[in-house]
């Protein structure tokens, strides 16, 4: 052990070695059902270089590594280490962003630049990116594109790891690789820039499309060094329209018309339960705000910028009117008694602390999956009647539906709020994830992004795609130290 730290020591100097049992403990589990294990060590690369040297390190020595690079807390198992003396790859100092690129509407960042980071930058140049549902502001914004976190603006969303274009990447050998446009050389984004590449196109090099090795991958293919992003223009003028239903089959065909002529920025579909989590503050205040708020609300974002805003937003809004009026749904301009401002918060902002899911009940489990929009209501039907047969509130389940890739499909999302102190409950919701997950696969509900026990799920179903990742796995990492034991590796 002596020997890997003076090892480690020698890369990334001694203040970045940690091995304080409070840090490392710190790594050893997160707030899924994944098994504890306690890292050998914590590492804190400051650059591409350094994370190059520990990969080689690792094949020497044969060490399990697990990169790392948002703040806790950690929900989904990935970060945890599955093999004996692991070391966690911490990539929070590389926190630098390259490259905002105004006439492109590109940025370029490391690992470590997180949505708090990002965001007031990206504004100075009247630029954003699309981004997930009230994002934690510790959140790693490359992480988040790489494991596919859904995101708001669905008509903005090409493909499912949209607004992620290009990467370098440290593969399990040690080699380093740039994706799409930027791996046809050279092998330097300043004399890219130079030559007035841009690392817009995702796909390449030549005939290859590498980001599909890392999208979804849990850091089990490579560790990414740099990524590059397609922001979009500011808008300058926002406005939030909603359609209420008494059920989710009421809002369906809207839904689909609407995202078939991809109208709005930000679509969403919530419960009264997901809503109320998303624009309350603390027990008592989300417990008045489901009881005011509809069963079901989509929630329309309408944004104008650059020329003419206003004029679009109003040519915008119209539309959504006539389309609501042709469905038979009512097209409300504010929904009870909640404030635009609290609104725009809830669907703009970063989560305050605590995490806003954690607000209720103090801890929450998730349930999610892909699917199309007309599978939505039976999906939910399946999740709440597993949880009313082991006695779960299904109230308090809050329902999160996400438009992707334009429409075609849908991640669905079950939060299933609980008190940690309650062993009682949390033993319920733990039977509930593990029985509704089952169930819900059997009927086609596809776990793209297959954590923990998700994995032996999907990958049983599916030999053929398994021996090929694994074929390429022993490619790109052929001694297995890149987060073994995640996924099907």
């Amino acid at each position: 052990m002596d020997t890997k730290k003076s090892a480690l020591i020698k890369i990334v100097g001694a203040d970045h070695v940690l091995d304080d049992p409070e840090i490392l403990e710190s790594f050893a589990s997160d707030q899924s059902y994944a098994p504890r294990r306690m890292p050998w060590f914590v590492v804190r690369p400051a650059n591409a270089d350094q994370v190059q040297k520990l990969v080689q390190w690792a094949n020497e020595t044969e060490t399990p590594l697990v990169p790392v690079s948002s703040g806790p807390p950690h929900f989904h198992g990935d970060t945890v280490p599955s093999a004996p003396e692991g070391v966690i790859v911490d990539l929070s100092r590389m926190n630098e962003i390259k490259r905002i690129d105004r006439r492109n509407r590109m940025v370029v960042i490391e690992p470590g630049v997180t949505y708090g980071d990002i965001e007031p930058a990206l504004a100075k140049e009247g630029l954003r990116i699309s981004r997930p549902l009230l994002p934690r502001a510790n959140k790693s914004v490359v992480a988040s594109l790489l494991e596919r976190q859904p995101t708001l603006i669905p008509r903005f969303n090409y493909s499912l790891p949209e607004p992620l274009r290009t990467c370098g990447v440290v593969w399990g050998s040690g080699e380093v690789a740039f994706t799409g446009e930027a791996g046809n050389g050279p092998m330097d984004l300043e004399m890219q820039w130079k030559r007035g590449v841009a690392q817009i196109d995702p796909k390449g090099p030549n005939a290859t499309d590498l980001m599909r090795l890392l999208t979804g991958a849990q850091g089990t293919m490579g560790i990414v060094i740099w990524a590059s992003i397609k922001c979009e223009l500011l808008a300058s003028t926002h406005k939030y329209v909603f359609v209420p239903g008494e059920k989710l089959e009421d809002v369906v065909d809207f839904c689909y018309r609407l995202e078939r002529i991809r109208l709005g920025d930000e679509v969403m579909i919530v419960n009264a339960a997901q809503f109320a989590t998303m624009l309350g503050q603390q027990a008592p205040e989300i417990k008045k705000l489901q009881k005011e708020l509809p069963a079901w609300t989509v929630i329309i974002g309408l944004a104008g910028a650059a020329l003419l805003p206003e004029e679009r937003l109003r040519v915008q809004e119209l539309d959504v009117r006539r389309l609501a009026q042709q469905c038979g749904v009512q097209l409300l301009a504010g929904i009870g008694n909640v404030a635009p401002a609290q609104v725009a918060s809830a669907v703009e902002g970063s989560s305050e602390e605590p995490y806003f899911k954690f607000r209720y009940k103090g801890a929450s489990q998730d349930i999610f999956f892909l699917t199309t929009l007309d599978k939505t209501a039976q999906f939910t039907k399946t999740a709440f009647s597993i949880a009313e047969s082991l006695q779960y509130p299904t109230s308090d389940i809050g329902v999160y539906i996400q438009p992707q890739h334009h429409g075609v499909s849908q991640h669905t999302e079950f939060n299933l709020p609980f008190d940690p102190s309650d062993d009682g409950e949390v033993a319920r919701v733990k039977r509930i994830y593990t029985e509704a997950s089952q169930r819900l696969i059997c009927e086609g509900a596809y776990f793209s992004r297959p954590y923990g026990s998700w994995a032996e799920m999907v990958y049983q179903r599916d030999a053929t795609a398994t021996r090929i990742l694994r074929t390429v796995k022993q490619i790109v990492d052929p001694k297995q130290v890149l987060n073994p034991g995640k996924l099907c590796f």
